[in-house]
């Protein structure tokens, strides 16, 4: 059974991520599943505008631990990567509606989303130096750009973490609910509006914003080379299994 869903709504496709019993904690297939759904998207002229999202209690707890130690991405390459990569060279609008928690990619993500909305009992959080490891997705460049150099540093290095309220006053959100429903609903009315728009001229414009931003592939293939580095370290391991446990459910 799929843990990725998607939906047809006229222009917008809606991607879900459904792993409900493991809080939508992404897999190595389910990344692959994703860049493959956005690649296509992509190529789909049927296709206007995107949302994504989880369930209406919980976006994504990041990464399967447990899966992550059991086949890490160790190249280029590597599902998750892919996956990232997918969503750097869209064209097409990328919308969140973010719900409960959005943990380590499930908020770097939002930062390559051109709308995200959020319920006011959203986490966001990037536990990397907890685990060892370093940021990802380009977090190391697009973070401070969007929180500032102090705060960024508080979420990166200090594992500081964010309700949906504050998510909005430090601009990683654009407007925040008081539940998923009206939550998604916003969303996908978003992408209905952007999905009437002349798609050429939006679409260029997507492309000069994020040319706009110097050195980003660069940074995103330098993160993606520290983490693969850090994650093989015997200290991440050790941080990762201490989480995942012999018996603990992955998260």
């Amino acid at each position: 059974m799929t843990e990725v869903l998607t939906e047809r709504h006229a222009q917008t496709l809606l991607v879900r991520l459904d792993r409900p019993h493991k809080h939508n904690a992404l897999t190595q297939a389910m990344y692959l599943t994703l860049a493959q759904v956005l690649r296509d998207a992509q190529q789909d002229d049927a296709v206007c505008a995107i949302v994504i999202t989880g369930s209406q209690t919980c976006f994504t707890a990041g990464n399967d631990l447990r899966d992550f130690l059991q086949s890490p991405p160790d190249r280029l390459d590597a599902p998750a990567f892919l996956f990232m990569a997918a969503v750097m060279n869209l064209s097409k609008p990328l919308i969140a509606a973010v719900c409960g928690p959005a943990i380590g990619i499930g908020t770097t993500l939002l930062l390559h989303c051109d709308g995200v909305y959020i319920t006011r009992d959203a986490t966001l959080s990037v536990p990397f130096a907890k685990l060892g490891l370093t940021p990802e997705f380009g977090a190391s460049l697009l973070l401070p750009r969007q929180v500032g150099d102090q705060m960024a540093a508080q979420l990166l290095l200090c594992g500081r973490t964010l309700n949906g309220t504050e998510a909005v006053e430090y601009r990683l959100a654009n407007r925040v609910f008081d539940d998923g429903e009206h939550c998604l609903q916003h969303a996908l009315q978003q992408a209905a509006q952007l999905a009437k728009l002349p798609q050429p001229g939006l679409r260029a414009s997507k492309r000069l914003l994020r040319d706009a931003i110097p050195g980003l592939q660069a940074v995103f293939v330098n993160e993606c080379e520290q983490f693969i580095e850090r994650l093989m370290s015997a200290e991440a391991r050790a941080a990762i299994q201490a989480l995942v446990g012999p018996d603990k459910a992955t998260r």
